[in-house]
């Protein structure tokens, strides 16, 4: 993200606001959240990204329910339409 002023193009280099941490906090806030099941290695999260790594598809299920739940409990949601 680019703006002009009347001296020139510029192009910030940190986050507004004061926000340069907020990647890490939030990944902070997602290993906190899910570390047992991180801790399994049946799960991984990334920033925003959540893998789940099962061999069933009950375990599977069950695994997303829990992860769903935590979410909600630290009032974080999900988008379904960027879900697979």
């Amino acid at each position: 993200m680019a703006f002009t002023t009347p001296e020139g193009s510029f192009e910030p280099t940190v986050m507004f606001f004061g926000l340069t941490n907020s990647p890490a906090t939030f990944q902070t806030i997602m290993n906190e959240s899910l570390r047992d099941l991180i801790n399994t290695e049946k799960v991984a999260a990334f920033i925003d990204d959540v893998i789940v790594e099962t061999e069933m598809e009950k375990e599977h299920d069950e695994i997303v329910a829990e992860i769903i739940k935590r979410l909600e409990e630290n009032n974080l949601y999900v988008k379904l339409e960027k879900c697979k």
